[in-house]
Order: structure tokens, then C-alpha cells, then sequence
């Protein structure tokens, strides 16, 4: 006893050994701060994943109202303005401000009406020949705001309203105009005076064009062309007509495109005639389409931009056609899709102005939404009691007008915002208007109104994945193989500067490498395409030749190279094998493809783009490679020593050595290297966006560019307009390449951890 307090006691009678008080002391503030660190970190773990779900969460926000469904809601009820009892309704229209209606009656009367309450604001009256009778009614589309009266003596009417808007005391004021294009006064369609029995009406940027079925069955079709005498002021209307070939039946509607090339009739047969009427001097039958074999067509309308039919038949039908080209560059009428089928006719079709949309009413009072391109049916419920007349949509689409039999009026709200966006149009082949066959298409905008937005996002996750395929095709090998050279077989010395060296690789701004690899890279390949290929062939068979004379030199001159220094031999080798590859590039091209391999490429049907897949690969390949190489390095680096020198202790060689212990050893974290890597490249934006080309094709051609989501995202979302389905099928892109990165991180979280259960002993 005497001597252990002895050893606890300094010279100076000093304890050296901390007192209880002072131990009890210290084990505080250990716990202390044992317990701080554990519920720090478990805190900011935490705040991880409450950042990330709510990420999610925004996401979700915003892409959510794309499938939300379609409400139409009645506001008010009203005998409609302007129609008296014995009159029948012709047409009925919105204005833009969704402040005034007009309806047009048999009698040639227009009546523009207050939507709020039904009050009339102003009337007029379509002058009409004397001694004749209204037999036919056409409108042009109704962006045109043009019609036509058709007389029982050959001739028309045609007008067309307009809104004039002021602004007295800051209040705006519509005032409704009917204006005259080819004057006041009505024209003759038929010379011979003989009746019109159906009328159809265009208006274009060429002229205006009608066309008519007669009392005696004849069709006609005849342009009007405008002139002014700029020196007399005289207005003079030059007329063309052509008669066109008649078919069995009798026409029920006509429909003209406003690019004044197609014409179609529909029959009480259950067809469609389509007539090219490109030249009117010899105009052509293409033939007939059967919409259907058991009833007849009730109702046809032209869809915004006057390409797409929607077809209604008695039957409950409803269908699209388009005109397609054929090999002989020929259109012929094709049926495109069928909507869902109602189950009672047609009796009112309705397109809508800026999209590809349109509203059905059908005999038992059901009021139907579509849409064309998403081939989605967003609404459908029954609105009248009887037959749903007459429905008319605003140019917003925002409010609709309904008329039922009794010729009550329906004032309805309308919420409607994406109907143009559906599981199928964004993850399917989609057949737009002009193509030839269904396609995956991305073209979210252009010049028009009457474009037809093509929201595909086949084609950018395909170029997200082909960008990130390729790059991980020329990262991975490198990164990989350099790792266990470095960590392995390489010197601490000469390792201690290399590592570091690439290491610091990753901090250069990927905006630099994108601007390199377009301005520079890309013209280089495109130019040296032989030595890029040979590069690809001789790099690899030059030092394998080097290693193999290496190894026979004789061993007093092998041993004056440090052991782990060989690699710094390499260097000469690749500098020159790169050089005579460069320089032999021009020569290779003149001897073996006529001087061009790009042009070579192009002859044998493999499209070539100056911006394209192999820039890409290797510019984003150098932007993942320390990515992947530290990580790798690192698990390679710390095998378990013992592993290792037991195995060259039995007698293993040391590429036996890492083939057997080392690599298994370090799988897990080689594996999460290249998963790291992965996720680098398919989030990567600036490289693909100015080395790609940005064009979002389908395919994995090599020699082509791509768009992917990340960079889709960086170019358009500064000119999506905010809450349009452009800005939210943008923010859909991202949630998918949320999800891509979280399901490809997921599944190499498993494959690590099965790899690290079977492994780990080890």
C-alpha cells in the first residue's frame, strides 16, 4: 500500500493521477460531448432528409396541376339575347375579355349581348339580296371572326366581327364592330343563281376562299382576291371558281384549311371527301375516308391551325384526321385516334382557338373536353336536359357558352389549364400533325399560335442517358485502372503528387471544360477523325509493347528505375504515339476515304455533327474521372495490409495479388466510385449544353449530339412563361432526374451493402 501511494504522489506530494472529483469531471464533459455530437449529427442527418422530401414536395407542387382534371361550372341562365322564337340559331361568340357574347340568327341579325345578366349592347343586320332567303351559314376559324350567309340565289354575305377597345376614365370599353372584307354588297357564287345548300368559308393570308354544294348537287369552290387602285383608289374583288367532282350523296358540311390546299365534305353516308385544292385551275379528288359504317357524319370542325378534323357521327363517335404524305409526296386523309365514344350523336363540335382542344355536345345533354395531341379526354358530364345545341368557348378558354333545345342559355366558368399534357403524350409515341408516323418528339414552342407543342420527354432522358453512358465509357476504365496503379503499385512519393495533382482536376469549372470542348475539342475531332480512332487503337497497343520490352531489358537496367517510378516512362511513349497519330491523320484520310472520313461517314449513312456524343464523352469524361479515381484510390489504398503481404507470402504474384485479394476487398468502395461518377454525369448541364448541339434526337449514334433533362431545364426555363405546361412540364423534367439519381443511388446502396455483407470478412 505504502508503495502505490507512493507511485500516485509526486516528490512534492502532488498527486499525479486525477482525483475522483476531477475524474467524475472529465466523464461529464465526455458525455457531454459524446451526447452533443450524436444528436448533432443525427440532427443534421435529419435536416438532410427533411430538405430533400422537401424538394420533393416543391416539385410535386408544381407539377401536380398538370394532371389535374377539368371543371366546368354553371354561373347564370338566360333566354338567349337576340333570337326570337321563330328564329334558329346559326353561331354563337365570345370576346377575348370575356365581357360580350353575339349570337347569329337565321335572319341575318347579330346581336352582341352583355355575358353578366344577357343584356343587349348593340345589333345589326346583314344586308342581303332582295327576293332571297337564307339557305346556308359558314364561319372561318374563329381566330378569322369571319361568316358567311348563303342565299337561294347563288349569292353570300360575308362579315366579320371585330371589337374595338378604349379606355375612357382608365375603364376599358368594347365596343363590337361588324366590318365588311369584300364590301358590303353580296357576291355571287353561282352565276346560274342556283341555290346554296351548304356553305363552307376560310380566311387566309392568300385570300378568302368558299366553297359550296348546290340545289342541284354540284360542288364549287371560288377565291376572292381584294385589289386596290393605289393611284385611283378604285376597289375592285377578282373571283376564281372551279367546279370539283362530285361524289354519290349529298354534302353535309365543308371544311377548308386556311392554306387554301385541302378541302373536305362530309356526306350523309358516313364519309369524308378530301379534295386538294392547291391549284385552283385544276383541283383533285383524293378519295374518301368511312368515319363510320352505322350512322351518318353529324358534325366536323377544324382544329387550331386547320389541319386536324374532329369527326362526330350519329353514332356517338368521335375521331381525328389528318392529312399525311405518302411516298409520292401526295396527301392522302388519314385516321390519326378516336376519343372516347358518347352515347347519343353528335350535335356540336367546338374547337378551341389556341390549342389543340376542342368541346362536344351530344342529343342527351352531355358536354365533352379533348384534347388532340394528348389524345386525352379531361371532362365529360351532363350540362342540358335535351340536345346540347350550340356551345361556343372563349379565346382564352376560360368561359363557355352552352344552348340547349329550348334555346336557354348557360353562362360556364371553365378551368382548364393543361389539357394538352397526359401521361401518354409525354411517355408515348405521339402522332402530330405533319409527320408521317407517331414520334417521340421535344419542340416546346415556336413562331405561332397555331404551332402545336410537342412535349415528349422520351427524348431527353434518352440524351441524359447517352450523354452519361458515354462518358462513363471513357471515365470509368481510366479512373478505375489509374486508381489501383496509383494506390497500389506506384510510389508514396510518386503517388503523394499524382493524387493530388487529379485530385485538383475536380475543381475546375465544368463551364470551362464545356467551353473548350465546343470551341476547341469538337473542330479538332471533326477534323482529325483518323487520329482520334487511332488514339482509341495505338495508345493502348504502344504501352503494352512498352511494358513487354520493359520486361526484357536486361535487370542491372531495370533495377537503376526506382521501384513505383515506371510509370513516369509512359510519358515519352503517349507524347509520341499521340503525335505520329495527329500528324498521320491527314494521310490515313486521302489513302483509305478519299480524303474525308466525315464525308465517308455521311456516304454510308452515318450522320456526323461537329457537336456530338464523343465530345461529349470525352469532355465530361475528364469532368467525372477524379470523382471516380479518389474514391476508388482511396479504397484500393486501404486493403488491410496483412491481406495483402499474406498473400505474397504464399506465393502470390502482386497482379495476382490485387486480382484476388485487393479488388474483392475493395469492391464496395470501387463500386460507389462509379456510382458517384454516374450521378456527376447525369446531373452534368453547362459541358452538354455547348458541346451537344442541344438536338433532343432518338438514338445513340455516337457521331450525333443529344439534349438532356439538365440542360433542356437550363435553356428553357428562363423563357417558359411561369405557370404555363411549358414551365411545368420543365419542372417535371427535374423531378424525373430526381428520381433518377434517387432510384440509381438506391440500387447501388444495395449492390454496396450485398458486396460489403459478402466481402467484409475478408
Amino acid at each position: 500500500m505504502n508503495d502505490l501511494s507512493q507511485l500516485s504522489t509526486s516528490a512534492k506530494g502532488r498527486s499525479l493521477l486525477p482525483s475522483p472529483e476531477q475524474r467524475e469531471r472529465l466523464r461529464r464533459k465526455r458525455t457531454l460531448r459524446d451526447n452533443a455530437s450524436r444528436y448533432g449529427i443525427g440532427a443534421a442527418g435529419i435536416g438532410v432528409v427533411i430538405a430533400l422530401g422537401m424538394i420533393f414536395v416543391y416539385l410535386f407542387s408544381e407539377v401536380m396541376p398538370l394532371f389535374k382534371s377539368a371543371q366546368v361550372s354553371t354561373e347564370q341562365t338566360y333566354a338567349i339575347p337576340g333570337v326570337a322564337g321563330s328564329e334558329t340559331l346559326e353561331h354563337l361568340t365570345i370576346d377575348r375579355h370575356d365581357t360580350l357574347g353575339a349570337s347569329f340568327t337565321d335572319t341575318g341579325r347579330i346581336t352582341f349581348f352583355e355575358l353578366e345578366g344577357g343584356a343587349i349592347r348593340s345589333s345589326f343586320e346583314m344586308p342581303r339580296p332582295d327576293d332571297a332567303a337564307q339557305s346556308a351559314f359558314a364561319t372561318g376559324f374563329a381566330t378569322t371572326g369571319a361568316f358567311a350567309y348563303g342565299y337561294d340565289n347563288g349569292e353570300i354575305s360575308l362579315g366579320q366581327v371585330e371589337y374595338a377597345i378604349t379606355y375612357p376614365d382608365n375603364q376599358r370599353h368594347i365596343e363590337p364592330q361588324l366590318t365588311f372584307p369584300l364590301g358590303e354588297a353580296p357576291l355571287p357564287l353561282d352565276e346560274a343563281g342556283r341555290a346554296i345548300r351548304v356553305l363552307g368559308l376560310q380566311l387566309g393570308d392568300r385570300g378568302i376562299y368558299a366553297a359550296a354544294e348546290l340545289e342541284d348537287g354540284s360542288l364549287t369552290v371560288t377565291s376572292f382576291e381584294r385589289r386596290e387602285n393605289i393611284m385611283t383608289g378604285e376597289v375592285s374583288i377578282e373571283q376564281t371558281t372551279a367546279e370539283l367532282p362530285g361524289f354519290d350523296g349529298r354534302a353535309r358540311q365543308i371544311l377548308i384549311d386556311n392554306r387554301f390546299r385541302h378541302l373536305y365534305v362530309s356526306d350523309d353516308g358516313g364519309a369524308i371527301h378530301h379534295y386538294d385544292i392547291g391549284n385552283l385551275r385544276a383541283p383533285e379528288y383524293r378519295g374518301a375516308v368511312r368515319v363510320t359504317e352505322e350512322g351518318g357524319v353529324a358534325k366536323m370542325a377544324l382544329l387550331n391551325g386547320t389541319v386536324s378534323i374532329i369527326a362526330g357521327t350519329t353514332d356517338g363517335q368521335v375521331r381525328q384526321y389528318f392529312p399525311v404524305r405518302d411516298a409520292q409526296n401526295q396527301y392522302d386523309l388519314t385516321h390519326i385516334r378516336d376519343f372516347a365514344r358518347y352515347e347519343a350523336p353528335i350535335t356540336h363540335i367546338e374547337a378551341e382557338y389556341t390549342r389543340r382542344g376542342f368541346l362536344v355536345g351530344d342529343a342527351r345533354g352531355n358536354l365533352g373536353i379533348h384534347h388532340a395531341t394528348a389524345g386525352a379526354d379531361v371532362f365529360d358530364a351532363p350540362k342540358t336536359e335535351g340536345p346540347l345545341a350550340r356551345i361556343a368557348i372563349s379565346p382564352v378558354n376560360s368561359l363557355a357558352l352552352l344552348v340547349d333545345e329550348s334555346q336557354r342559355l348557360q353562362v360556364a366558368s371553365v378551368s382548364n389549364r393543361h389539357p394538352d399534357i397526359s401521361i401518354s403524350s409525354l411517355w408515348q409515341k405521339v402522332w402530330y400533325e405533319g409527320s408521317s408516323e407517331p414520334r417521340y418528339v421535344w419542340q416546346s414552342s415556336a413562331g405561332g399560335d397555331e404551332f402545336e407543342p410537342k412535349m415528349s420527354l422520351v427524348p431527353l432522358t434518352l440524351g441524359t442517358l447517352k450523354a452519361a453512358f458515354y462518358a462513363m465509357l471513357f471515365a470509368t476504365p481510366l479512373a478505375l485502372m489509374g486508381a489501383i496503379y496509383t494506390a497500389y503499385f506506384m510510389s508514396p512519393k510518386l503517388r503523394g503528387k499524382v493524387k493530388p495533382t487529379i485530385e485538383v482536376m475536380e475543381a475546375l469549372p465544368t463551364v470551362i471544360l464545356g467551353f473548350l470542348a465546343g470551341l476547341w475539342l469538337a473542330p479538332f475531332v471533326e477534323n482529325r477523325l483518323p487520329a482520334v480512332f487511332s488514339l482509341l487503337l495505338m495508345m493502348p497497343i504502344a504501352m503494352l509493347a512498352f511494358a513487354y520490352l520493359w520486361s526484357r531489358l536486361p535487370t542491372a537496367l531495370r533495377t537503376r528505375v526506382p521501384d513505383g517510378w515506371e510509370a513516369v516512362l509512359l510519358i515519352p511513349v503517349i507524347v509520341l504515339v499521340g503525335w505520329a497519330c495527329v500528324t498521320a491523320s491527314p494521310h490515313v484520310e486521302i489513302l483509305f476515304f478519299d480524303g474525308s472520313l466525315r464525308q465517308w461517314l455521311t456516304d454510308n449513312g452515318i450522320n456526323y455533327d461537329q457537336r456530338n456524343a464523343l465530345v461529349v464523352g470525352i469532355a465530361m469524361g475528364f469532368a467525372v474521372i477524379p470523382t471516380i479515381f479518389s474514391i476508388a484510390e482511396d479504397a484500393v489504398f486501404n486493403v488491410p495490409k496483412h491481406l495483402t503481404q499474406g498473400s505474397l507470402a504464399l506465393g502470390a504474384t502482386r497482379w495476382q495479388t490485387v486480382v484476388g485479394v485487393v479488388l474483392p476487398t475493395a469492391s464496395v468502395g470501387m463500386f460507389s466510385a462509379v456510382m458517384m461518377g454516374f450521378g456527376r454525369a447525369v446531373g452534368e448541364t453547362m459541358i452538354v449544353l455547348m458541346a451537344t448541339g442541344n438536338s433532343p434526337i432518338m438514338n445513340f449514334n455516337i457521331f450525333e449530339g443529344m439534349r438532356t433533362l439538365s440542360a433542356n431545364i437550363a435553356v428553357e426555363m428562363t423563357e417558359a412563361a411561369v405557370g404555363s405546361s411549358h414551365f411545368r412540364v420543365l419542372f417535371l423534367a427535374a423531378l424525373v432526374l430526381l428520381a433518377m439519381t434517387f432510384v440509381v443511388n438506391t440500387l447501388a446502396e444495395i449492390i454496396r451493402q450485398r458486396l460489403r455483407k459478402r466481402y467484409g470478412n475478408l
